[in-house]
């Protein structure tokens, strides 16, 4: 039975108390257990906190909440701080891990472990990275040049599911607070690449898990129409408007 001790399991949650139930349970199915688990609240409605109680019955975790919906920032940060570990395995609510997860995470610990230069190793991603080292075991390494064609580059730090060292905020700093949920994870990855941060991808980015939304518990985000909007003209001024800022903010 996977035991990892050192290794806490950080979810951010806000009125989803069903998909934290099915991804606890799905930890449970696949005998992964974690030296803790912290559930971050942002303010959830008064039903799902009181599913949450139900849920700590048969999942016991340590619950951190807010009065007060403060955003991801605010809710990834006041969770972070709360873990005791030395390695964060970070994943949201509405996310599922696989029957070959656990191994897997063994074997990322073991990087971690033995290469001081990783702070990231990522489980999950809407593509592969463009420039990629292969390290073997179903890993590689993330390779940043700024020199390197394209902006997609840039997109080397998510806040999809992954193991961190819960130092992390020593040497990237705390999420941004009071702002919305993509320019808060924007911002880290920027600072993220300031900073030199080093990171290893799983080579297939959907194989270890699966990312859920039902019509009862839907995502809570809301993604402005000019990012999802796929008319040509509007494709081509958002990938240029995106190749110029994220080369902006790396320089200045």
């Amino acid at each position: 039975m996977p035991k990892f001790s050192d290794v806490t399991l950080l979810i951010t949650h806000y009125n989803r108390s069903s998909s934290l139930e099915r991804l606890l349970k799905a930890f449970s199915d696949l005998d992964c257990h974690f030296g803790d688990i912290v559930v971050s609240d942002d303010g959830s409605r008064p039903e799902h906190l009181e599913q949450l109680s139900e849920i700590h019955r048969t999942y016991p975790y340590r619950l951190v909440s807010t009065p007060v919906n403060r955003g991801l920032g605010n809710n990834i940060n006041k969770g972070q701080d709360a873990v005791k570990t030395t390695y964060t395995l970070y994943v949201q609510e509405d996310f599922v891990p696989k029957a070959i997860f656990p191994a897997n995470l063994t074997t990322a610990l073991k990087f971690l472990q033995q290469r001081s230069d990783l702070d990231v190793i990522r489980f999950y991603a809407y593509f592969k990275y463009p420039y990629l080292k292969s390290i073997g075991q179903g890993f590689s390494e993330m390779v940043f040049r700024f020199s390197a064609p394209g902006y997609k580059k840039f997109y080397y730090y998510s806040d999809h599911p992954h193991l961190r060292r819960t130092s992390f905020f020593e040497k990237f700093g705390r999420y941004p607070e009071g702002i919305k949920v993509e320019a808060t994870e924007y911002k880290m990855m920027i600072s993220f690449l300031k900073n030199k941060g080093k990171a290893l991808q799983f080579d297939d980015p959907s194989a270890l898990f699966d990312q859920l939304n039902s019509s009862d518990e839907p995502s809570t985000v809301s993604r402005n129409k000019w990012r999802v909007n796929n008319n040509p003209l509007i494709v081509f001024l958002r990938h240029l408007y995106r190749h110029i800022k994220f080369n902006y903010d790396y320089l200045r």
